[in-house]
C-alpha cells in the first residue's frame, strides 16, 4: 500500500516559489524565520521523510560526475535497499539517473532515488557504492503510482512529505497521489508572471485539468511566527461527469 501523500510547500500569497525574490517579512523578523517555520510545521506532520523533484535535489548534494555506459536494460531491475537503518527518507524523482550523490544521506535522512528501469547498471552500482537505496517507477520512470507503492511496501513509508519543486507537484497531482496539501502562505509577494509556482503540470494542451475529480475540505488555519499562514486542505476525490 503507498503511503499518505502531504504535499508540504511555502510560497508568497500570489503562490510563487522562489524566495529570493519575495517582499521582505515585516520590520523585527529574523533573517530564518521561513525556514524555521517551515521545518517545524513539517515536524508535526509526522513523516517518515520527503520526496523532490531532480533539480530540487541537486541544489541539495554535492556527488561527482562519474562514466558509465550507454543505457542497458538486459539485467534485472529490482528495488536495492542500501544500510537505512531507522532514518527517515530523502527521495529523489530522478528518472534518467542524473544525479551524483556521493553520500547516502542528505542531513539525517537516507537517500532514495525513483529510476527509470533504462538506467544503466554502472549507474545503479554507483549508487550502491555511495549506500544510495533505489526503486523503479516503470521502464521510462513515470509510474509514480508504482513506485509509491513500493515505498510503502518495502521501506514501510506510512506517510511521506512532497516539497517539490512545482514540477514533480504537478505530476504528483495529475496522477491523483497527493491527499492532503499544507501550505504555508508568506507574507509577501512576488508579483511576476512565468516564476514557478506551487503546482505545475507540463500538460500536452491548455485544456487538461490536473487536478480533476478532486476537491479541497478545509483542515485548520493557523498563524505562525513573523504573520506566516498554516493551511491544511485535504484532497477529497469526487466522481467526474
Amino acid at each position: 500500500m503507498r503511503p499518505k501523500i502531504i504535499c508540504h510547500m511555502i510560497g508568497s500569497i500570489d503562490g510563487r516559489l522562489l524566495s529570493d525574490r519575495w517582499t521582505p517579512l515585516p520590520e523585527g523578523a529574523e533573517v530564518n524565520t521561513i525556514l524555521t517555520v517551515y521545518d517545524e510545521a513539517a515536524q508535526r506532520l509526522n513523516g517518515q521523510g520527503w520526496i523532490v523533484g531532480r533539480k530540487t535535489m541537486a541544489d541539495m548534494i554535492s556527488g561527482t560526475a562519474r562514466s558509465h555506459g550507454a543505457f542497458d536494460t538486459s539485467c534485472d531491475r529490482s528495488t536495492y535497499i542500501g544500510n537505512r537503518g531507522e532514518r527517515a527518507v530523502a527521495v529523489a524523482v530522478d528518472p534518467s539517473g542524473k544525479l551524483n550523490y556521493g553520500t547516502d544521506h542528505v542531513g539525517a535522512e537516507h537517500l532514495v532515488a525513483i529510476l527509470g528501469k533504462q538506467v544503466s547498471d554502472e549507474y545503479l552500482e554507483e549508487l550502491r557504492n555511495d549506500g544510495v537505496s533505489y526503486l523503479f517507477a516503470g521502464a521510462d520512470g513515470q509510474d509514480l503510482h508504482s513506485a509509491m507503492a513500493t515505498l510503502g511496501d518495502e521501506f514501510g513509508i506510512e506517510t511521506v512529505l512532497l516539497e517539490g519543486g512545482g514540477t514533480i507537484n504537478g505530476a504528483f497531482l495529475k496522477a491523483d497521489l497527493i491527499d492532503e496539501i499544507s501550505l504555508l502562505v508568506y507574507p509577501g509577494i512576488d508579483g511576476l508572471a512565468g516564476i514557478p509556482s506551487i503546482f505545475e503540470y507540463h500538460g500536452a494542451s491548455a485544456n487538461e485539468l490536473p487536478a480533476a475529480g478532486r476537491t479541497l475540505r478545509l483542515l485548520s488555519v493557523e498563524t505562525l511566527s513573523a504573520d506566516i499562514v498554516w493551511i491544511r486542505y485535504a484532497v477529497d476525490r469526487r466522481a467526474v461527469a
